[in-house]
């Protein structure tokens, strides 16, 4: 009985601990908001958001997207792709029916373990994916880190499969 008691007092003073430390996060993000030294992307602890970039499952502590960024080397390699170079700045939802072709052809050419090289090239050289595309490249990424090398079956040489 005491240790329920002691488990509750610690759980609520944890609690109440994460309150505080909440509450003066927000104190000091509405005082960056005064001065107008806030980041965009940036909100407030309290702040509830239900919106999940399309790029992010929602299942890893870290998105795809932010691992890809996140590489050790900011060096830019091309993958035989430099005409892709023209549509630096382009929004994800503009590409035209042929413009995500162009892309799916350079995709499917790449073999497995090089997709999520090409794409922290992409998002180095500031080009986003084709909306089109991006759920299918992003899966591929997703399979290859979780895909073990089994019974000696090696996949990095294997092609991207066309579903």
């Amino acid at each position: 009985m005491v240790i329920i008691l002691y488990l509750s007092v610690l759980i609520g003073g944890l609690a109440l601990l994460v309150f505080a430390l909440s509450l003066i996060g927000h104190k000091r993000y509405e005082k960056r908001v005064e001065q107008g030294t806030a980041k965009p992307e940036e909100t407030s602890p309290f702040e509830v958001t239900k919106e999940v970039p399309q790029e992010c499952c929602g299942q890893h502590a870290t998105c795809e997207r932010d691992s890809l960024l996140a590489a050790v080397s900011k060096k830019i390699i091309y993958y035989d792709d430099e005409e892709l170079d023209a549509y630096k700045g382009i929004a994800s939802d503009e590409y035209t029916e042929e413009q995500t072709n162009q892309f799916a052809e350079i995709f499917y050419e790449l073999k497995e373990v090089e997709v999520a090289g090409w794409c922290r090239s992409l998002q180095l050289r500031g080009i986003e994916l084709p909306d089109g595309i991006k759920e299918e490249v992003l899966l591929v990424v997703r399979e290859r880190r979780f895909q073990p090398v089994t019974n000696g079956q090696d996949h990095s040489e294997d092609k991207v499969k066309v579903s």
